[in-house]
């Protein structure tokens, strides 16, 4: 299972991915959280740094950010819209379960965040003046936001819009989506065939017969 979370800053998404997957087995999941992109990275078409962070067979990977911010901090040309849809087919088509949350917080309520992180010196670290010139550019942030639901979300790669103004409500909804995807799985332990269902008793019968001498 993929999980994409995409916001603007102090929407929550690390809050989010803390207390929604605090529930799992650490060991099964992968958290990625991509930033500027290194030069290594930029010698690359803009998919290359988030595949190969694609989780195992078996795991949960979460990605904090994504490609997704090539279609949204820059502006680009339509066709790269298409690529993420191809490329998420082909991710569904190999068993990737696919589930994207754009978190969405009002300015108003970005604003306040921000002002605490500037006035609680134990959320200074948070902050950074990058913040407020993205906030400049809200307007152009939520149309592109708007254009990249209207051309990504399919049937097998859906966008879910969660208001992010409180907190716990976020967490609630996160949570409810995932479980629902998982559920609908159906996972079930591996079945134990025949051959392998006689070493085991064996087993339990010698290990019973050392316990009794």
């Amino acid at each position: 299972m993929l999980l994409i979370f995409q916001a603007m800053d102090a929407a929550g998404k690390d809050g989010v991915i803390k207390h929604v997957m605090s529930g799992v087995n650490p060991q099964g999941c992968q958290v990625c959280s991509f930033k500027v992109p290194s030069a290594e990275e930029l010698d690359h078409d803009f998919l290359w740094r988030t595949t190969t962070r694609l989780p195992e067979r078996g795991r949960i990977g979460i990605f904090n950010r994504s490609y997704y911010e090539e279609v949204l901090v820059v502006r680009v040309p339509k066709e790269r819209f298409e690529d993420i849809r191809t490329f998420e087919r082909y991710l569904a088509r190999h068993g990737i379960v696919i589930r994207k949350f754009l978190l969405n917080l009002s300015k108003k309520e970005q604003k306040r965040r921000f002002l605490a992180r500037l006035d609680e010196p134990e959320k200074n670290w948070k902050f950074s003046a990058v913040d407020i010139n993205e906030r400049a550019s809200w307007d152009a942030y939520m149309a592109a936001d708007e254009d990249m639901i209207a051309h990504t979300t399919t049937e097998k790669a859906p966008w879910y819009i969660v208001p992010s103004d409180n907190k716990w409500f976020t967490r609630v909804v996160g949570a409810a989506a995932i479980v629902d995807t998982l559920e609908n799985l159906q996972l079930a332990y591996p079945e134990v065939n025949p051959q392998k269902r006689k070493e085991l008793n064996a087993a339990r019968k010698l290990v019973r017969s050392k316990d009794a001498s």
